[in-house]
C-alpha cells in the first residue's frame, strides 16, 4: 500500500478515523468543506487539499466519510470531484452509510476511468472510532478488499466480507442502523412502562443490560435512555431519518414489507418536526416519554 492515503470528511466520525491512519504511520492529505475541521489533522501532520480534486494523489487511496448520497457524489463525480485524477489503479474507500444502489453508481463510475470502489460503512460511534473499536462491512472487487486491508485493520477492531457486490454491505449497514433504532423504541417505551409503575429507570436498566441484554447497544443505548441523556452527540437524530428513509426505499426496491421500519422512521420524523433533529437519535425516546405524559423538560 502507498504510504501517503487521502480523506475527505472530517466530522465526528471522519476525523477519529483520519487521526488513526495518521497514527499508524501514513501520509495524509485531507478534505473538508468546511476548512477548520481539518486544522487539527494538519497540526498533526496532515496535508490540507481546498477542494477534493487536490487531496488526491493519481493511483493512490481515498476515503470518504460524508452525511449522506448526493455529498458522496459530489466529491467523486462534481465540479470539483476526484474521479478523473483518481484514475488507474486508483482506490475509493466509502465509509458513509448509504443507499446500495448509489455504492453500485459509483463502482460503474469508477470502473470507467480504471479505479476501483469498496464500500466499507462502519458501526461504532465517536468514541469507538477514536478508540479504533469500529466494526467494518466490506464489499467490492477482491483485488481492491486485499489491496486495501492494512488500511481498515488501522482505523477498526475487525471487518466482515460481504462478496463482490458493491451495495452489499450498505444493506447490512441499513439492516444494523435499523435493527439499533428498534431496539432504542424498545428500551424507550419499556422504560418509560416502568417509570408509570413507579419504578427507577435506570435499575430496571442496569438489571437488563447485565443479564438478558448485555451487550454494547443496550448497556450504552440504555444508559442514555434511561438517563433521559441525549448528549453528547454521537449520530444526530436527522441523520438517523435519513438511514431509516433508505432502509424503506431498499426494501421497496426487493419488495420486504418492514412495517417496524415505518414505525421508526416516523417516529424519528415528528422528532425532525420538533426541533430535535440535532439531537443524538437516542432522543426519539422523547416522544415516547410524551405520548406517556411524561415528558416534563421544556423544549
Amino acid at each position: 500500500m502507498p504510504q501517503q492515503v487521502s480523506f475527505i470528511g472530517l466530522g465526528k466520525m471522519g476525523e477519529p478515523i483520519a487521526r488513526n491512519l495518521l497514527k499508524a504511520g501514513y501520509e495524509l492529505r485531507v478534505y473538508n468543506r468546511s476548512t477548520e475541521k481539518a486544522e487539527a489533522l494538519v497540526a498533526e501532520g496532515a496535508q490540507r487539499a481546498e477542494v477534493p480534486f487536490e487531496a488526491v494523489e493519481p493511483g493512490g487511496v481515498v476515503f470518504t466519510m460524508l452525511s449522506n448520497d448526493v455529498a458522496v457524489k459530489e466529491v467523486v463525480a462534481g465540479e470539483h470531484g476526484f474521479l478523473h485524477r483518481l484514475g488507474h489503479e486508483g482506490i475509493h474507500i466509502s465509509l458513509s452509510t448509504i443507499s446500495p444502489e448509489t455504492s453500485r453508481e459509483l463502482a460503474r463510475l469508477h470502473a470507467e476511468y480504471g479505479s476501483q470502489y469498496v464500500a466499507s460503512p462502519v458501526f461504532g460511534r465517536p468514541d469507538a472510532a477514536a478508540a479504533r473499536k469500529l466494526w467494518l462491512c466490506v464489499s467490492g472487487s477482491e483485488e481492491a478488499k486485499a489491496r486495501v486491508r492494512p488500511l481498515l485493520e488501522a482505523i477498526g477492531q475487525g471487518s466482515f466480507d460481504y462478496g463482490a457486490d458493491p451495495g452489499a454491505a450498505n444493506v447490512v449497514k441499513l439492516c444494523g442502523n435499523f435493527m439499533i433504532a428498534s431496539a432504542q423504541e424498545a428500551m424507550a417505551e419499556a422504560l418509560t412502562l416502568a417509570e408509570k409503575n413507579g419504578l427507577q429507570r435506570e435499575q430496571v436498566m442496569d438489571m437488563f443490560a447485565q443479564t438478558l441484554f448485555a451487550c454494547g447497544i443496550y448497556q450504552n443505548y440504555g444508559k442514555m435512555i434511561a438517563q433521559q441523556r441525549y448528549e453528547p452527540v454521537g449520530f444526530q437524530l436527522e441523520l438517523a431519518l435519513k438511514d431509516l428513509n433508505l432502509v424503506l426505499d431498499t426494501a421497496d426496491q426487493v419488495s420486504v414489507p418492514m412495517p417496524l421500519a415505518g414505525l421508526m422512521h416516523d417516529r424519528l420524523l415528528t422528532g425532525v418536526a420538533k426541533g430535535r433533529g440535532g439531537m443524538d437519535w437516542t432522543a426519539l425516546a422523547k416522544g415516547v416519554a410524551e405520548d406517556a405524559g411524561l415528558d416534563k423538560e421544556q423544549e
